[in-house]
This record gives structure tokens, C-alpha cells and sequence, in this order.
């Protein structure tokens, strides 16, 4: 299973984010593919999933209102864009996946970063003020 993610990188204070995710190797369609970022000296923090179930999408309060996930399921890609970014969003950004069925029954969100099966490398991204 592999989780590749592209975008981050240097970003302007009230600018925006576009943040992608190729995911291989599993049936995209089984799993709720999201995002997880790891602030400095923060714990991790589940900030958006995807599902491709109906399209659920979950949001973290935090990047709720400012970002939207979405996905090209032909492309088994799902992306993240973030607008508005704050000095708050400087973080490394994980792109991560988790089956939508487990043992506790059917799920259309993840907001746990711990819920998580499979993660990429991650990607950094860096607000400039």
C-alpha cells in the first residue's frame, strides 16, 4: 500500500493550500482516505476525510468552513485545498487511509488520527506571515 502526497511547501498567511494524494495498492473505495497534520510541539490532529460512501467528508473544527476535500476516485487521488491559511496551519501534513468497515461496523468519517491504517510520508507546509 502506498500514500503519496504532493502540494505543501511555502505558503503566504491568508493564501491558500493545495495539498494531493495518490493512493495504490488497496480498493480506494473501501477505505475513508483523510488528512492528519502534526503541528510543532502539537499532537496529531485528523483535519479532513473523505469517503468515497455517498461522499462523506468530515472536517476538524479547526480548518472547518476554510478547507474542502475531495477526490477523483478514477484517479484514486484525494485532495485537500485550504484557504485563508493562518500561521496555525504550519504543520507536516499526512495523507492516511482506513478501511470503511471494521469489526465495530461501517464508518463514513474518520476524525481519530489513531483510526488510521495506512499513511504516506508526509509533506510540510510552512505559513510565512
Amino acid at each position: 500500500v502506498q500514500l503519496v502526497e504532493s502540494g505543501g511547501g511555502l505558503v503566504q498567511a491568508g493564501g491558500s493550500l493545495r495539498l494531493s494524494c495518490t493512493v495504490s495498492g488497496l480498493t480506494f473505495d473501501d477505505y475513508v482516505i483523510g488528512w492528519v497534520r502534526q503541528a510543532p510541539g502539537k499532537e496529531l490532529e485528523g483535519i479532513a476525510s473523505y469517503s468515497s460512501n455517498g461522499g462523506n467528508t468530515y472536517y476538524a473544527e479547526s480548518v472547518e468552513g476554510r478547507s474542502t476535500i475531495t477526490s477523483d476516485d478514477a484517479k484514486s487521488t484525494v485532495y485537500l485545498e485550504m484557504n485563508h491559511v493562518i500561521t496555525d496551519d504550519k504543520a507536516d501534513y499526512s495523507c492516511a487511509a482506513g478501511p470503511q468497515f471494521t469489526a465495530y461496523g461501517g464508518r463514513v468519517y474518520i476524525d481519530k488520527a489513531d483510526q488510521y491504517t495506512y499513511w504516506g510520508q508526509g509533506t510540510q507546509v510552512t505559513v510565512s506571515s
